[in-house]
């Protein structure tokens, strides 16, 4: 026998009502039309839907006057949500007005179920139609959904909606199309054990009927709305604090691996002073040993110093760089190893040097005080001028235009250094004609900088260490101006492309010949005929003779194809979170993060009772 339209919305509603009582553990009602008389059902499903409590109302009210004031109170709860009530009042509801009923409880479900369901501006029902029209595209050869009532009669609907957002739950190629009820059957089941959708009615309601209710299906296809929007955002957020936990893991990794070498170098400069005070000379042979043995560490050791001093200017410098790129808090290195402790340190090895040569000079006579003084004043100053322009790379601010322009100029003031380096090194050349060393130190810390204790070679070393270091720090910002500007490639992509890149940038000029740009390709697995990358590298090049590195990163996004604010990050931790003001590990890895980025995030956020403190982390970290 064929269920009427009344039958089927009693039904559906009940069910309805029913889940959403359930998430509060309230008793389910058995018959609608005249369970909602006593007013207090319906209250608990507006406090419910509504997310807002109604205020005291009559408990288990007997009075006919009792059960009025609690159908008033939700009455008027819900037109003050902007809903227009007509043609039913609280007396029609004590009267189990069935139509009446079923169509408050129709208008309940518009307001707080489907009205929020908007595609381009349509209605509520425009917009779901429209939605389920646009999800179901890629089966319209087998249906096409043009109504709430006969479009689902066979269940290839369901199916279709079900496996274009969840295809491993379900194989709809593989369906009998002309199984109606088995098909409309296992959407129902798989809909509700893996998707939490309840079922609002039977397989008989849809199949079995000349036309289903309208309404009925309406409200349980909303069901279907909501879930795979729920999944859609998860999605998102999960994506969004991955990549926020790779930069945060990225930056943690520079600044762990910055310490460890600070504390290396200050450990290193304790021992080498340790052993210069405990030296003492038995004769003069003994002293030129010595010396020797010093100017082979001034050759190695003090040089991979240098290097790797200058490296860790860099490197700081690159941390608080990339830092500022995503507007997160500029980094403080631990107490002991800040720039200033360990340039305290690097004097006092400078110190201890000009201390071993002095003592060493003692033994080293025939010295010609006027060319050692020149040769001294000449070195220190070029190497004060040095140090000066390191100091300035190390105390970079501002914004990246700002940055590059300081760079360049430092670079610029190099220019003029390579002449007077020249002059330096005919001064030393006297000096050996006249068989004495014009670099002995006396003192490195008085004004006049009598003595040196810097050698040509020194200067030569320092000069191109610090040369390249320029250029590399003025390719990096380049390179950080143009990754800023690219909001459609992930932060990974950006760190593969720059270190493939990098790599075949062969001579440091932040662009790559036509030879390189090949190699590089060849090692992203890409591979030409001679006459296809001639064509290929045109294109790449826009008429130039090289690819510069904004070039090379929109070509490999070409063929391969967030900054993310605080609030966004906020939002998609909350979601997450399921709303939560906590986060706890589970959560972390429904969102589908990568392990490494999971535990990181578990040892950087501020715990809990039950979980992590998601925005005190990202009041820390911006």
């Amino acid at each position: 026998m064929e269920r009427t339209w009344e039958n089927m919305q009693k039904k559906t509603f009940t069910n309805w009502v029913n889940t959403k009582l359930a998430t509060k553990n309230i008793a389910p009602i058995t018959v609608i039309d005249r369970e909602l008389e006593t007013g207090e059902h319906l209250i608990q499903l507006l406090e419910i839907i509504g997310d807002e409590s109604l205020g005291r109302y009559n408990k288990n009210p007997k009075m006919r006057i009792q059960k009025v004031e609690n159908l008033n109170k939700a009455l008027d709860f819900i037109r003050r949500r902007g809903v227009s009530l007509t043609n039913i009042g609280a007396e029609d509801i004590v009267d189990s007005n069935s139509k009446l009923i079923l169509g408050l409880i129709w208008t309940i479900i518009l307001r707080f179920t489907i009205a929020d369901i908007s595609e381009e501006g349509l209605t509520a029902k425009e917009g779901l139609l429209l939605w389920c029209q646009r999800r179901t595209a890629p089966y319209v050869s087998d249906f096409f959904i043009k109504d709430f009532t006969f479009s689902w009669t066979d269940g290839l609907a369901l199916c279709g909606l079900i496996h274009r957002h969840r295809p491993d739950l379900l194989d709809y190629w593989s369906l009998d199309k002309s199984k109606k009820r088995e098909n409309t059957q296992l959407a129902m089941d798989v809909a509700e054990k893996y998707l939490g959708i309840p079922k609002l009615f039977g397989v008989e309601d849809l199949v079995d009927v000349i036309k289903p209710d309208e309404r009925s299906v309406m409200t349980y296809v909303a069901q279907y709305f909501h879930a795979f929007s729920a999944l859609d955002k998860v999605g998102t957020a999960g994506r969004r604090v991955g990549q926020f936990g790779q930069v945060m893991q990225q930056v943690w990794e520079m600044e762990h691996d910055y310490e460890r070498r600070v504390q290396a170098m200050i450990v290193n400069i304790g021992r080498i002073q340790a052993t210069w005070s405990q030296s003492r000379f038995s004769n003069y042979p003994d002293a030129k040993r010595q010396l020797t043995e010093f100017d082979s560490y001034k050759n190695t050791t003090k040089r991979g110093w240098v290097a790797e001093k200058r490296d860790l200017d860099t490197l700081l410098s690159n941390i608080q760089t990339k830092l500022k790129t995503y507007n997160l808090h500029l980094y403080s290195p631990p107490q002991g190893l800040t720039p200033k402790d360990l340039e305290k340190h690097w004097e006092g090895l400078l110190r201890t040097e000009a201390e071993r040569k002095r003592s060493i000079s003692a033994y080293i006579r025939e010295i010609k005080e006027v060319l050692r003084t020149k040769f001294a004043q000449a070195a220190n100053k070029f190497q004060e001028e040095l140090n000066n322009i390191s100091l300035a790379l190390v105390a970079l601010d501002g914004d990246l235009n700002t940055q590059l322009q300081i760079v360049q100029g430092l670079i610029f003031k190099l220019e003029p250094m390579k002449a007077e380096l020249q002059r330096i090194d005919q001064l030393n050349s006297e000096c050996n004609e006249a068989n004495i060393e014009g670099r002995i130190s006396v003192s490195i810390s008085s004004c006049s900088r009598r003595y040196t204790i810097y050698s040509v070679d020194d200067l030569v070393f320092d000069l191109g260490v610090l040369s390249q270091t320029l250029s590399k720090k003025a390719a990096f910002i380049e390179n950080q101006r143009v990754a800023r500007g690219m909001t459609n490639v992930t932060p990974q992509q950006l760190e593969e492309y720059t270190e493939t890149f990098r790599h075949f940038d062969r001579d440091n000029k932040n662009v790559l010949s036509k030879e390189e740009f090949k190699a590089a390709l060849q090692s992203e697995g890409t591979s030409y005929t001679d006459q296809e990358f001639d064509r290929t590298f045109k294109e790449a090049a826009r008429g130039s003779t090289e690819i510069s590195f904004e070039k090379f990163i929109a070509f490999m996004r070409s063929i391969d194809e967030d900054k993310t604010t605080p609030e966004q990050l906020k939002v998609s931790f909350r979601t997450l979170a399921n709303d939560k003001a906590f986060i706890t590990e589970n959560d972390l890895r429904a969102g589908g993060l990568a392990s490494n980025v999971v535990d990181y995030l578990k040892a950087a956020m501020p715990k809990t009772d039950n979980g992590f403190d998601y925005n005190e982390y990202l009041n820390q970290v911006f």
